[in-house]
């Protein structure tokens, strides 16, 4: 467990089937695993086909899957968020999935490490400014360390990270979310 005793939770920030972003993710929770961390995955693929609008404003509180992510969340301290780089920012079904939370307790002093992976040499750096500063908006306090996995799929294969600079990080990041 935890220094919190609750799980950290992994969000996986796309909704895209089959992501490059799970497989990280389960990686990471293999690694708090390894620091006797209990985890759990939120995959965003698991969202509500129709959440923005079944979910949101003047639906809020009537989707009962959206609710029960909302549950959790609510009962929830530490998360790591794994954010893939699209069109030079993280993904918009993550920013929904955030707008759609309560405000602005969902993430206020909460604690959070941000991993961005990319298929090009930047790693989601600016994906992660991005999410930083939606973040820091809504009270969320994050790690100084943001992981970056530039072109990721050149360095995972048989579910395991390649690089050992991305592993050592990895490794150093989960660390520090358990302590923090």
């Amino acid at each position: 467990m935890s220094i919190s005793d609750q799980p950290i939770v992994i969000i996986v920030g796309t909704n895209r089937p089959n992501s490059m972003s799970r497989k990280i993710a389960e990686y990471y929770q293999t690694i708090l695993n390894q620091l006797n961390t209990e985890s759990l995955i939120l995959d965003l693929v698991h969202l509500p086909h129709d959440f923005t609008v079944s979910a949101l404003y003047e639906n809020s509180g009537k989707n009962e899957q959206f609710n029960g992510l909302k549950a959790l969340l609510d009962k929830t301290d530490k998360f790591v968020f794994v954010v893939p780089e699209y069109n030079g920012s993280y993904p918009g079904v993550l920013k929904a999935f955030i707008d759609g939370l309560p405000y602005p307790n969902s993430f206020s002093n909460k604690k959070a490490a941000l991993v961005g992976l990319s298929s090009n040499m930047q790693g989601a750096t600016i994906a992660m400014s991005h999410l930083n500063d939606v973040f820091s908006y809504l009270g969320m306090n994050t790690l100084a360390l943001r992981v970056k996995l530039a072109q990721i799929r050149s360095h995972f294969q048989d579910n395991e990270v390649s690089n050992a600079l991305y592993k050592e990080l990895i490794e150093m990041q989960a660390e520090q979310i358990v302590r923090f």
